[in-house]
Order: C-alpha cells, then sequence, then structure tokens
C-alpha cells in the first residue's frame, strides 16, 4: 500500500522554472553539426581571465567550507559600489536572494506581493511559495513599468513590489521622473525590490534609476544584482545586493550558512577588478543590440528599445512558428508566448558571428514561414 504523502497545494500548481534549451539536447534532437544559444542572456565572452584564474588556483582547496560571511567578496563590494558592509546583501544567485526575501516578508495567506507582466518568474514563485496572493500589473504599451497601476493596485495586505529594471523579457527601464513619486506615495510597511540584473548594460539609460541612491538615502528600497550576466559568471551562481541595514540582519537569519561558495566568492573578487573586462562587455552589447534592432527593422518587425543583453521584438506575427523553425536550424531563442507576448520573439546578444547566424536564418525562416 503507498503512503499517503501530503505535500503543500501551492506547490503542486507551480510550474518549475524553464531554461533555455540546452545545446547538446537540440543537437541530439535535430542532428544538428553547428548549434548556437541566444535564449539565456549569458555573456558571450564568457568570465574573465582572472576569475578563471582564481578559481583554478582555488580549486585545490574546496574540501575547506567556505566562509560563511563572505568577507573579502562583501569587502570587494563595499570598495567598489561605495556601500557599508551593513548594507550588503550576497546570495547563491540572485535567484536565492528572491526567494529568502519571499521567506522574509511574505508569510500570511493574505499577504500580496505585486510585480509587472510580464516579468520574471520567480517572483511568482516567492509568492507561491509562501501561499500568499499574486498581483500581476500589465505593462504599458510601450512594454514599460505602469507605475501608476502598480501603485493603485497596492493595498494594506501588500508586503512587496517587484521591479525589474531592466526588464525580463523587455530589456525596457524605469526612469527617476517616474520612480521618485512612485516611491513617494508608497505606504509604510510595502519594501520595493528593483532588480537590477541586467544593470551594468543600462549605463546609457535615460534618467537612471539606481537602487544603491536608495539604500543610502534610507528608503525602504531593495536592489539586487547578479555577476551572472555582464561579469559572465552564470554557471557558479552568486548574486548580490544592497538593502536597509534591518533587511541584511534578517536576511543573514533567514539564509542558509554556506550559501556562497568558495569557488564563487574568488571568482567574483577577480570580476569585480577586471573592469576592463565588464567594459569591453557592455560595448559589445550595445553594438549587438543595434545589429539586432536593424535585422528586425528589416523584416518589418518592431524592437523595443533595450538596456539588457537582449532584444525583444514583436514580428507582427505569430513567434512561436519562428522560434520553432529556428530551433530546427540550430538557433536557440526565446518566443514570447509563455509570457502572454505570441507574437514576440527574444534574443539574447552573442558574439558577432553567432549573430550573423541568427540574421540569415532569421531572414531564411521568414521567407518560408
Amino acid at each position: 500500500m503507498g503512503m499517503a504523502i501530503a505535500i503543500r497545494p501551492q506547490i503542486l500548481r507551480m510550474e518549475p522554472y524553464a531554461p533555455g534549451r540546452p545545446v547538446e539536447e537540440v543537437q541530439r534532437e535535430f542532428g544538428l553539426d553547428r548549434v548556437i544559444k541566444l535564449a539565456s542572456n549569458e555573456n558571450p565572452f564568457g568570465p574573465s581571465p582572472r576569475a578563471i584564474a582564481a578559481v583554478t588556483e582555488a580549486a585545490a582547496r574546496m574540501h575547506i567550507y567556505p566562509d560563511g560571511a563572505s568577507r573579502a567578496l562583501r569587502q570587494a563590494i563595499s570598495q567598489k559600489f561605495g556601500v557599508t558592509d551593513a548594507h550588503i546583501l550576497l546570495g547563491n544567485g540572485s535567484d536565492e536572494l528572491i526567494h529568502i526575501l519571499g521567506v522574509m516578508f511574505l508569510g500570511e495567506p493574505g499577504d500580496e506581493l505585486i510585480m509587472g507582466d510580464p516579468g520574471f518568474s520567480r517572483y511568482d514563485a516567492s509568492a507561491h511559495l509562501a501561499g500568499c496572493r499574486l498581483v500581476k500589473v500589465p505593462l504599458r504599451a510601450d512594454l514599460t513599468h505602469d507605475l501608476d497601476a502598480m501603485l493603485a493596485a497596492i493595498t494594506p495586505r501588500t508586503r512587496m513590489v517587484f521591479i525589474a529594471n531592466p526588464n525580463n523579457p523587455t530589456g525596457t527601464v524605469i526612469t527617476r521622473a517616474e520612480f521618485d513619486p512612485f516611491l513617494a506615495r508608497v505606504p509604510d510597511g510595502v519594501v520595493v525590490v528593483l532588480d537590477e540584473a541586467y544593470g551594468e548594460y543600462a549605463a546609457d539609460a535615460p534618467d537612471p534609476v539606481s537602487a544603491l541612491d536608495y539604500v543610502r538615502s534610507g528608503a525602504p528600497v531593495i536592489g539586487l544584482r547578479t555577476f551572472s550576466k555582464a561579469y559572465g559568471l552564470a554557471g557558479i551562481r552568486v548574486g548580490f545586493g544592497f538593502a536597509p541595514a534591518e533587511v541584511v540582519d534578517a536576511y543573514h537569519r533567514a539564509r542558509e550558512p554556506f550559501n556562497v561558495n568558495s569557488l564563487a566568492q574568488v571568482a567574483a573578487i577577480a570580476a569585480l577588478e577586471d573592469e576592463d573586462h565588464i567594459a569591453e562587455s557592455v560595448a559589445h552589447n550595445h553594438a549587438g543590440l543595434q545589429f539586432l534592432a536593424e535585422v528586425f527593422c528589416a523584416a518589418e518587425a518592431h524592437p523595443y528599445r533595450s538596456f539588457a543583453n537582449f532584444a525583444y521584438a514583436d514580428l507582427g506575427r505569430p513567434a512561436q512558428p519562428v522560434f520553432e523553425a529556428l530551433l530546427r536550424r540550430g538557433v536557440i531563442v526565446r518566443s514570447g508566448s509563455h509570457v502572454g507576448h505570441p507574437h514576440c520573439l527574444r534574443v539574447s546578444v552573442g558574439r558577432m558571428d553567432e549573430l550573423e547566424i541568427f540574421a540569415t536564418e532569421f531572414r531564411q525562416v521568414l521567407d518560408l514561414i
């Protein structure tokens, strides 16, 4: 007789995170020699050589537990961003930061989390795991966050508001002129989380919003950052952030004891030091976005202005058949179908040779469909 296992029903209603298709899997399925992956917003140049050297040197000591407080990495972040240790969050990728913040602020069935729609799926997970109410506020027609509508959605039960800036999957940003009056009207007891995972790529954004400015001023704002994108450390999982001191104190109580592994710590320190690697990555990304915008415009598609490391475009036709046809040709991208944008396609900025391959295959696919 089978044993009844009582798993919380809200867990069973959740959908597992769906990462981009692995290159090896696509190669096997379609019998392809050449596959390029432009689906996961990774840095096409890889990590800094300094980070590789640091990990190689530290590998012999991986039998020793990491520094649970990540002191050296926290010090490096403190010096780089001009913020005290008391305001720094560190986690096993920013995914863990999002998860633990949900644990910290959401606990009662009536609690609410507000986010833009579409937005990053791990915000959904924070609400579902807590058994709380998830409120999704549609983006505006230009696919930017509708801060007025988000403000109107706040109720006495709202605990958290997540704003991805730049947003994933759209690449759009909010401005300080929009955010300041929004924040001024957010009621006490509501924390605003600015997810700046793609922040390094948004240096040229107009009237930029920086979470660090608000944390320094004592506002109820938490800023999330990551080493997975511009720093090229997605595979080793390390995220960081800035928050009020009382939030950081509570986070230390809730997190796992050794949540940032020893290899991730040394890799992140080395990546922070290699400013040339970041500058080159950002410069290439800017050129890649311009290239993709021209490809989409030539195909009479509408690319939205992106400040991340991916392009998002309305093809003016169903995107799923285009996505599937590209997949069969060895080009992995993302369809907007799963986020309610059936005519949109998201393409990560790869190396220029990869973008040329995408452009060629994309044009051929459009001619055939």
